[in-house]
């Protein structure tokens, strides 16, 4: 069941806050709900937005600036956690980048963490519980994210073509099984360099696919974000896209950085890419 946390009148809908006991973690966990006003009337398309690492589910939701586009769209805006929390992991809060604020949207394997460090399932099962308890309409769901949210997003949307129907990404983490974010959670989460990593890797991911997305996928990626030479490789994914036909569309931007600056600067261009997919 849903425990509804707060409510907040907002562009003629509404942004609520829940918490529910999760199975897959084994936790209660919190997201974030926009509810246009359409909703109260029909089942609208809805779009998950996965945040980035040492964010939480009111994150995008606060800093985004995407509930006048979604409301004018009639588009389900869903905003997850991007961790367990009260995990009681040894560790889980010594470094920002690793266990609190930092899940990467996998389910661990090693431990301490497989108990609980199960994000990727978590995304699943929420998705069946939004589909069950809110008017979202079940073949029109679809996955962004920012940052390790955008790696979220784009492995979520790779393994799972049956159940979202667009895909796009915010300056990802391209290619996590090499970079140092990727290569430190994976040792941790999955254990050293296997088959595992692959699995969560959109570049590995893509390069063993055809054309999964024929409506294409987009990425927007700043050409002033610090993180770019070393941590988000977009290069690898758009090769990877181009050897399996993919359509992708990678702006890349001059003058931006990895912040919400950008992010609010171009998220009106991907909620309406998302409902032109969601819609068709």
């Amino acid at each position: 069941m849903l425990e509804l946390i707060s409510e907040h009148a907002c562009f003629g809908g509404v942004q609520r806050y829940y918490r529910h006991q999760s199975t897959a973690i084994g936790l209660p966990m919190r997201f974030g709900v926009f509810l246009p006003a359409q909703a109260s009337s029909a089942k609208v398309p809805a779009l998950f937005c996965l945040a980035g690492l040492t964010c939480n589910e009111e994150t995008f939701a606060t800093k985004a600036g995407a509930q006048r586009q979604a409301a004018a769209l009639g588009l389900m805006l869903i905003t997850p956690d991007t961790s367990p929390r009260d995990a009681a992991v040894p560790g889980e809060a010594d470094s920002w980048d690793l266990g609190i604020g930092a899940g990467f949207y996998v389910d661990a394997t090693e431990a301490p963490w497989h108990p609980h460090y199960r994000m990727y399932s978590y995304l699943l099962e929420l998705r069946e519980l939004i589909i069950a308890q809110l008017p979202a309409a079940d073949d029109r769901i679809g996955i962004m994210g920012h940052s390790m949210g955008g790696h979220g997003a784009l492995v979520l949307a790779l393994r799972n073509q049956d159940r979202f129907k667009s895909v796009s990404a915010l300056a990802p983490i391209s290619a996590p099984g090499r970079c140092p974010w990727g290569e430190k959670a994976f040792s941790a989460y999955l254990g050293p360099v296997s088959a595992a990593w692959d699995a969560y890797d959109a570049s590995a991911l893509m390069s063993t696919l055809h054309r999964p997305f024929p409506g294409g996928i987009l990425i927007d990626q700043g050409l002033s974000d610090k993180f770019l030479p070393d941590q988000l490789f977009p290069e690898m994914f758009e090769a990877a896209c181009a050897a399996a036909d993919q359509p992708l569309t990678l702006r890349r931007h001059t003058g931006y950085d990895h912040g919400y600056y950008f992010i609010a600067t171009v998220i009106d261009d991907h909620l309406k890419f998302h409902h032109a997919a969601l819609i068709s």
